[in-house]
């Protein structure tokens, strides 16, 4: 759901982005290293902010359900392992 909202919210915050020197470094970056941030989506308060930014960045949706899907669903079965 994150992704589809950073999705949807791609044009207002490009523009908004891209006006400032600041956001368009923090813009390039979601672009480089989104898939390698992506890595980090398991964790419980980060996880979420970093599914919005691969919509907002236009990650690849395939590589996304990938990396965050399977990330997550080992989180919850080593969750499931340990209780």
């Amino acid at each position: 759901m994150n992704y589809f909202l950073g999705y949807l919210l791609y044009e207002k915050t490009k523009t908004k982005l891209l006006a400032s020197k600041a956001g368009a470094k923090a813009y390039g970056y979601g672009h480089t290293y989104g898939y390698y941030a992506l890595l980090l989506s398991w964790l419980p308060i980060i996880g979420d902010p970093l599914t919005l930014v691969a919509g907002v960045v236009r990650l690849r949706f395939v590589w996304f359900v990938l990396i965050a899907g399977s990330l997550r669903i080992a989180r919850y079965a080593l969750l499931a392992l340990v209780v």
